[in-house]
């Protein structure tokens, strides 16, 4: 087991995306994952029902208690849904500044109900991106940060370079909201911009894919890896767990975090250990 990754994100009582994928991803990759919750949600593969926010001063505690102790490699921050929660998040960051920082801005929910108050938005472009290593947001996320509309992959590579000169130092632009049989996503960092291509998987299954995403690319940071190369084996896992969603649900259903573990435990059979 290596790398220590802080999820500083909102729970899932679905299981599917924010703590609880974030969890699991880190956890099959291979690296340590610790959390500090920012809000109880009350959701399913259909939607969000309800949401309670942690008050801000107790997400604080939760952050210094892990990191007093344990430490850190990277963090990563998810649903971060007002302007109070921001601030504190970034105060604690900024004590650790040489630990990556990976910004997921989980702005709308997958059936759409919205996940950060309107006034957070100005905070999180102000107080987090300037903090992040990398910035991972999707095309609605993208348009709500830039107040422009994207819809081809050129504009995706102007909305990204646009997001470094607000302050973030890479930003990963997410293409799955494009319509097309490819689905690319846009590397922009201080080197220049790189381009990821894979043919689209028709699903319905594709809860928690942005918060899989950025967490697994935060357990590879942790490990060591590159930025570039980081991206590349997170979208390969990112796929994997897609192609071999379980089925649950009737709405977005989650994905199979666990492609990477054994087959064998799964059967209830204990893997030999030589």
């Amino acid at each position: 087991m290596k790398g220590r990754v802080l999820s500083i994100a909102g729970s899932d009582s679905g299981g599917g995306a924010g703590i609880q994928a974030d969890i699991k991803a880190v956890t099959v990759l291979g690296g340590f994952a610790m959390t500090a919750i920012t809000a109880l949600t009350a959701q399913n593969t259909l939607g969000v029902m309800d949401v309670m926010d942690v008050p801000p001063e107790f997400l604080r505690t939760q952050i210094r208690c892990v990191l007093d102790d344990l430490g850190a490699d990277t963090f990563k921050t998810g649903m971060l849904s007002n302007a109070g929660i921001i601030r504190v998040v970034a105060e604690e960051i900024r004590r650790y500044r040489d630990v990556p920082f990976v910004l997921d801005p989980v702005m709308v929910a997958k059936g759409g109900a919205s996940l950060l108050a309107k006034e957070a938005v100005a905070a999180l472009t102000e107080e987090l991106l300037p903090l992040c290593t990398v910035l991972t947001p999707n095309i609605p996320e993208a348009e709500a940060l830039l107040d422009r509309t994207i819809t081809t992959p050129d504009d995706m590579v102007r909305a990204a370079k646009k997001l470094r000169e607000q302050g973030a130092p890479a930003v990963l632009l997410k293409g799955g909201h494009l319509s097309g049989d490819l689905l690319t996503d846009v590397l922009a960092t201080e080197q220049g911009v790189e381009t990821f291509s894979s043919e689209r998987i028709e699903t319905r299954h594709t809860h928690g894919t942005g918060c899989t995403l950025a967490s697994a690319i935060a357990t590879r940071l942790a490990q060591g890896w590159p930025l570039s190369d980081a991206v590349i084996n997170a979208r390969a896992y990112l796929r994997m767990t897609i192609e071999q969603a379980p089925g649950y649900g009737a709405g977005a259903g989650p994905l199979n975090h666990c492609v990477t573990v054994s087959p064998a435990w799964s059967t209830g059979a204990t893997p030999s250990a030589s």
